[in-house]
């Protein structure tokens, strides 16, 4: 099939949902611009602080943006490109939107809280121990995740053969491997992380302290990312997975504490120009690519060996592409800082369902590069090899630059380059963001233990930074990337049905209409239970991974605990509603 096929109808779909589904549903919340939102009626110059929906919807794309919408559709790709294709269409538009919608809605309604203590209002404190737990672990999953995968990427090696250079002539750095010359295409990348780390408090420094030009800050930036790749070419750092995953670890330790200006803020500045960049690139690729007849070279439907080697369609496709369709960390940034800034509610539907299709539109040029720009076995040799590990990063890395090279007419070795170090800065952003993130969580977690009065060593910065950095490296180094995903995928798809519960709750107890966000709740909650399930009894009891049981039962268990109390309070809303259908009947 043409590449151009598949996109279109996608982009077709997607058009339909946002201007016709989104709207209906802003109706049912009724939006009103004659409320005063967070933002407006808390103005406080700091967290709430009213700011144009431009910014805004880009603050809020590239927080939910990250290297999810990449790994997912690659490595369920095995199932075949129409199954994937369908979830990410209609996920995107009947799930994902809904609950990126819903739950920003919702935070603007109550005074910016975040999803948490929506929880906490609707269900109770038992509600809001969940959500904490459930975050927890799901962070702790995403990390580990991709704390394994970032430290085989960063030692990724590519035959010289499919980047057509020449091992005699080349300028890159070749090893041999089983007497194949290899390219060190992971060492660039390596380098190119190394160089914009150290150059970020440069960034950082002029832009936030000096007040420097934001078009100078971004032409710096743009320059400091180009130089790294150039040195990275040059002088790629080779370093076994393990010394990785050590130094990534003690980096995140420290960059959980320092000032976000610092290190986190400029490079994810320089980093947003790789993304869009990135996005443009795919997106000319595949429109070009069709245009000039590139056709798909995966299969259209793989279940059975998909299921041999992933697990049966369902539940291990829901899970396995866990952001491009629905995902529940995105809750969590819809209910953080982004209500803080809308200046008016009907801003909520094209902010939170608009971002959301964005990123499945993203997911879906990911999916299209993948499966037109590898032969299938080749594909097979680097996400699911016999032995060694899975490499879906240097699947879509060698895929885009097949994709750029056969559409654009791009060196092969260009694109990959730009691929592998495209979708790199997104795992150190994820990786050193979220284990901040885990750290403001166990501080919340002992402050709800011990009644707002923890012990100092509670609140000590070390102490939770190093609880984080710790079960992150732990199960990273204990677990391959296949054993860690499908769990990670399960958890953060499990947070997005109790978000959409907390909210289906939240509409109940308003009288109004709530099947659009519990039919989502209901269908994710009972896949992620059967691939929880499922993991357990095939996956983890087998191999005694006592770590991976012990997360899996705890996951379970918070789920039942969320449906028990969820399910009483929609039936205290429905027993409200009676006395009133009554009356008008």
């Amino acid at each position: 099939m043409n590449i151009l096929v598949p996109l279109l109808l996608g982009l077709l779909l997607f058009f339909f949902g946002f201007q016709f589904y989104r709207r209906a549903l802003s109706r049912i919340f009724g939006e009103d611009d004659t409320r005063k939102t967070p933002a407006v009626e808390l103005n406080d110059g700091v967290d709430y602080v009213p700011s144009p929906p431009l910014v805004v919807f880009s603050h809020h794309f590239a927080a939910i943006a990250g290297a999810g919408p990449i790994v997912g559709p690659v490595t369920a790709m095995l199932f075949g490109y129409v199954p994937v294709w369908l979830w990410i269409v209609l996920g995107g538009i009947f799930f994902g939107a809904v609950h990126d919608y819903s739950v920003l809605f919702v935070s603007l309604r109550e005074k910016g809280k975040s999803v948490a203590e929506i929880a906490r209002s609707t269900m109770g404190r038992w509600g809001f121990s969940f959500f904490i737990l459930f975050t927890l672990a799901m962070i702790v999953l995403v990390t580990s995740a991709f704390l394994n995968l970032t430290a085989v990427a960063l030692t990724s090696l590519a035959p010289a053969s499919e980047l057509k250079v020449d091992p005699a002539t080349t300028s890159l750095h070749i090893v041999m491997k089983n007497n194949v010359p290899m390219v060190q295409i992971g060492g660039i990348a390596s380098t190119s992380v190394i160089v914009m780390t150290i150059l970020a408090p440069l960034i950082g420094y002029l832009l936030y302290k000096r007040g420097i030009n934001t078009i100078l800050a971004s032409l710096l930036a743009i320059g400091i990312c180009i130089f790294s790749v150039i040195v990275g070419v040059y002088y790629p750092v080779t370093l076994d997975p393990k010394t990785w995953m050590w130094l990534l670890a003690i980096y995140c330790f420290f960059a959980a504490g320092i000032p976000v200006w610092l290190v986190l803020q400029p490079r994810d500045f320089a980093n947003s120009f790789i993304l869009y960049a990135g996005v443009i690139m795919l997106a000319i690729g595949v429109v070009v690519g069709g245009l000039t007849g590139v056709t798909i070279q995966a299969p259209p439907v793989n279940l059975a060996e998909g299921a041999a080697k992933l697990g049966m369609v369902w539940p291990f496709l829901f899970i396995t592409v866990a952001c491009g369709a629905i995902s529940g960390f995105h809750g969590l940034v819809a209910s953080g800082t982004v209500p803080k800034q809308v200046t008016k509610e009907s801003q909520a539907s094209i902010i939170g369902y608009g971002a959301m299709i964005v990123e499945s539109i993203f997911a879906l040029l990911v999916l299209l590069t993948a499966a037109a720009g590898l032969k299938f076995s080749q594909y097979l040799n680097i996400v699911f090899p016999t032995s060694g590990a899975s490499n879906p990063i240097l699947a879509f890395a060698l895929a885009t630059g097949n994709l750029l090279h056969n559409s654009l007419g791009l060196p092969i070795m260009v694109g990959t380059v730009f691929g592998i170090i495209l979708i790199e800065g997104f795992e150190i952003t994820t990786l050193d963001a979220a284990v901040r993130l885990n750290r403001y969580l166990l501080e919340e977690l002992w402050n709800v233990l011990f009644n707002g009065k923890p012990h100092p060593l509670f609140r000590s910065y070390y102490f939770n930074a190093l609880i984080a950095v710790g079960m992150m490296l732990y199960l990273a180094y204990t677990n391959k990337f296949l054993a860690i995903w499908p769990i990670f995928g399960s958890a953060n798809q499990l947070l997005a049905a109790l978000s959409l519960i907390a909210v289906s709750v939240w509409l109940s107890v308003r009288k109004k209409p709530y099947w659009f966000t519990l039919i989502p709740a209901i269908f994710m909650m009972l896949t992620t239970l059967r691939g929880l399930y499922s993991l357990l009894l095939t996956k983890y009891l087998p191999t005694h991974n006592i770590a991976l049981i012990i997360t899996d039962i705890l996951l379970i268990g918070l789920s039942i605990g969320v449906i028990i109390l969820s399910g009483y309070k929609l039936v205290e809303g429905l027993k409200a509603r009676k006395p009133a259908l009554d009356e008008v009947a």
